[in-house]
């Protein structure tokens, strides 16, 4: 469902460049200053899509366009694009405005169970998003063939589609369209990583100031926004009409149309006495009922919900093994990266080039220190981890150094990002394909050398730095003082850092 605007079709802007994209004000900072996460790399593509990818089969068609596989050429990646037709927009400012809005959440989303977007481009047909490929199909297929699912099997998925809401109601950003249908798998096993897809309708919200827009899809729609008087727990009425199909195989407010559908909706009475219910237990009704609550003032807000106790019986935080697990954590104790250039590359590849595979078991050890579910790792989370090994005395030390070199963005807490590139072997960030892609895409202008200019455009993304920091960045690995990096002096910058990890 959801609304569309019936004005005119104005004359399409172009997206902002990379140096003209940001929503933050502009500052000066110094180099103790200077962020870098994964934000950072992602911008707009240059020059046609076509010249970056290799087009491939369709993965699906709406009603302004059409998802495709396609391979990154310059890494063999596969990645999803979704391609908007400008020409079947009614009102192609406000669809501009809804992509711009789409590109700013996902790229300072940073969590393992929301889409990873790499880059975006614009012709004058069409805007393409270019995201992670999530091959398992979606959630609603799964639902389909599976008819109904055991607790355990929906409280897996219900625990990854939940800490992805938190993340997102932390920072202020509701969904606004949560399905099935918008919820991907990387497989098809009872135990897939799910991703949340399609931040189109989602928003960026105020703390106690309601949203007034009309979006969503009839079945999972939740009764204020009817009323356009909702804040975020309308993602949590979502939440629950999903885990009420999961239980039941069917949805829990139906109708012969969508307007049968929403009489029900608007009403908020459901039922879970059918037969299909009577071996459902009764803390998954309960949980139910309190995400179905119809006022949203006593609905179960997302941080509640993921710690719920049916939730918490049903959930294995981790397979990982503890010797699988101890590794993990020696090779976050052990990163190095003591130049921000070093750490901006290896950010770059962990973010860019290491795949799904390679990050898998790293995600599992993610999921495992964070605690409380809400997609990122805080102090006391990390010192509960160190303590069971080192001893709470060693571990308060142990973790003061690691959040001092892992938390390049100084949020105060390990982002996912941040945690998969600092607990990733380095021999596999560094590997001699890894540095030639990362070289090649700090070298903008292709010219074989890196200049204090690129490394402006490449990490400058939503601030502005003093060129003296980019300079002081460049002359610290600039060993013939030419005032730039060859791929010489990139190579041999992280090779160093591979020995001092060595230590």
């Amino acid at each position: 469902m959801g609304c569309i605007s019936s004005k005119k079709k104005t004359k399409p802007e172009a997206l902002p460049t990379q140096a003209e994209y940001s929503t933050a004000q502009s500052r000066v900072l110094k180099k103790e200053e200077l962020k870098i996460e994964a934000s950072n790399f992602v911008w707009k593509g240059k020059g046609s899509i076509k010249d970056h990818y290799r087009m491939e089969e369709q993965l699906g068609k709406g009603a302004f366009g059409f998802v495709r596989l396609a391979t990154h050429i310059p890494t063999g990646q596969k990645r999803a694009i979704k391609t908007i037709h400008k020409s079947s927009i009614i009102n192609e400012a406000a669809e501009r405005n809804k992509f711009i809005s789409e590109i700013e959440i996902l790229r300072k989303a940073d969590h393992p169970n929301i889409v990873k977007l790499y880059e975006f481009f614009e012709d004058e047909e069409h805007y393409h998003l270019v995201t992670e490929h999530v091959k398992g199909g979606e959630l609603f297929d799964y639902i389909i063939k599976t008819k109904m699912l055991s607790e355990k099997i929906a409280a897996h998925f219900m625990i990854q589609l939940l800490s992805a809401v938190l993340y997102c109601h932390t920072n202020n950003i509701v969904h606004r369209d949560l399905k099935p249908e918008n919820l991907l798998l990387e497989t098809q096993d009872h135990d897939a990583n799910l991703k949340v897809i399609d931040f189109g309708t989602s928003a960026i919200f105020e703390p106690c100031k309601n949203l007034t827009q009309k979006y969503g899809t009839a079945y999972y729609i939740a009764p204020e926004v009817l009323r356009k008087d909702y804040n975020e727990k309308c993602d949590i009425w979502s939440c629950g009409v999903i885990l009420y199909i999961l239980l039941s195989g069917k949805p829990p407010f139906y109708g012969r149309n969508d307007r049968d559908v929403i009489r029900r909706v608007e009403k908020g009475e459901f039922s879970m006495k059918g037969k299909e219910w009577e071996d459902i237990s009764p803390q998954a009704k309960q949980l139910i009922s309190k995400m179905l609550d119809f006022n949203p003032q006593t609905r179960i807000s997302a941080s509640e919900a993921i710690q719920d106790e049916w939730i918490c019986k049903y959930t294995d935080k981790s397979d990982l093994t503890e010797t699988q697990e101890l590794r993990s954590l020696e090779v976050l104790r052990t990163f190095r990266a003591e130049e921000k250039l070093q750490y901006a590359v290896l950010s770059f590849i962990s973010y860019q080039l290491v795949n799904r595979e390679e990050s898998k078991q790293l995600t599992e050890m993610f999921r495992s220190l964070d605690i409380n579910g809400d997609g990122k790792i805080s102090k006391e989370e990390l010192l509960e981890a160190y303590s069971k090994s080192l001893g709470r005395s060693a571990a308060i030390d142990q973790v003061e150094q690691i959040m001092a070199k892992v938390d390049a963005n100084n949020s105060g807490y390990i982002d996912y990002s941040e945690f998969i590139m600092a607990a990733t072997a380095l021999e596999t960030l560094i590997s001699k394909e890894n540095l030639k892609s990362a070289f090649m895409a700090f070298d903008a202008d292709g010219n074989g050398k890196i200049c204090a200019k690129e490394l402006k455009m490449f990490l400058g993304n939503d601030i502005k730095v003093s060129d003296v920091v980019w300079k002081d960045m460049i002359s610290q690995v600039d060993l013939d003082g030419d005032g730039e990096v060859d791929i010489k002096e990139f190579e041999t910058m992280m090779i160093q850092l591979s020995r001092t990890s060595a230590l």
